[in-house]
């Protein structure tokens, strides 16, 4: 029986190729690996050179994947995530349950610590790591394999992306006690015209289903503000500045203290929504995500 043939392609090399594909440049990937430009220009220059292969085609003063690149980027990201499993499992001390989550702002503000206090109480030694963002940029760390898991206000279609369906949520139109609007029996669309809106930036999941809901008043609506968090909308409305726009889950205690007023709106406008998990859709999944989804899923949200 024949010797078996030597592993050539090394792990350091496949780490260099993921952080090129992502950095686009050798510079920037030096920097992510903590690496001299030189060595990840020479990691790389062997790998293509080893197998007779290119795998970038240069565009400008950036490196970007070409069709075998592309073919071997998803593959390299499944064996480094099991490679990095394997390691955690050797080193122990816990690291079966440590997470990597990036979360839109109104889940990490309103909901993840919760969630989080549980996890802590079955892996009391365990490393989580939270990144917060708006949704699509949640989404784009989970598919660039930054994160294990996602948490997102709103479906986000992608090849590559699973959505697992989890609590459901509703935004609410509100304003100050002082405006006039706010013990009104119904409010107009004229009314909604004329008002100010303080509301979350454009790409956010709260201000998607926003405009979704609104389409047809959009174009004339009066956008005095936009925020990338809820706090300040809440503040500036709560000051009398104009209508905001937020989840239930955020304006509840101010609407049991007073300090809001949700609005009595067309049943059309009505904005009912659902959060969901988003993950890869390919590759390698630590058990470690799906014991999280099912803590998550049978606690109450």
């Amino acid at each position: 029986m024949p010797a078996p043939t030597s592993l050539r392609l090394s792990l350091r090399q496949l780490e260099i190729f993921l952080a090129v594909a992502s950095a686009q440049t050798t510079a920037a990937a030096a920097i992510q690996l903590a690496l001299s430009q030189s060595a990840v220009s020479a990691g790389l220059k062997a790998l293509e050179a080893h197998y007779d292969v290119m795998l970038f085609d240069r565009v400008g003063k950036h490196l970007v994947l070409n069709a075998v690149g592309q073919r071997m980027r998803t593959q390299a990201e499944d064996l480094i995530a099991r490679a990095r499993e394997l390691e955690s499992e050797l080193t122990g001390h816990g690291q079966i349950g440590d997470l990597k989550i990036a979360a839109s702002y109104t889940i990490a503000n309103h909901l993840v610590v919760d969630y989080l206090t549980q996890w802590l109480g079955v892996y009391p030694d365990a490393k989580v790591d939270i990144a917060t963002s708006n949704s699509p940029d949640v989404v784009a760390q989970v598919l660039d394999h930054q994160v294990d898991i996602g948490l997102i206000e709103n479906e986000i279609n992608h090849p590559e992306l699973e959505l697992i369906p989890w609590l459901g949520d509703e935004l609410l139109v509100f304003c100050s006690p002082t405006n006039h609007l706010a013990y009104s029996a119904s409010v107009t669309d004229e009314a909604l015209l004329s008002a100010r809106w303080i509301l979350r930036e454009k790409g956010s999941g709260a201000r998607q289903r926003f405009d979704q809901t609104f389409a047809r008043l959009l174009p004339t609506m009066r956008i005095y503000l936009e925020f990338r968090h809820n706090q300040p909308i809440q503040q500036a409305v709560e000051q009398g500045l104009g209508l905001g726009c937020l989840s239930d889950r955020v304006l509840r205690p101010y609407i049991e203290a007073g300090s809001l007023v949700p609005l009595k709106l067309s049943e059309n406008y009505r904005m009912q929504r659902r959060f969901f998990f988003a993950l890869r859709r390919a590759g390698f999944r630590r058990p470690a995500v799906d014991e999280f989804i099912t803590l998550c899923k049978t606690s109450l949200g």
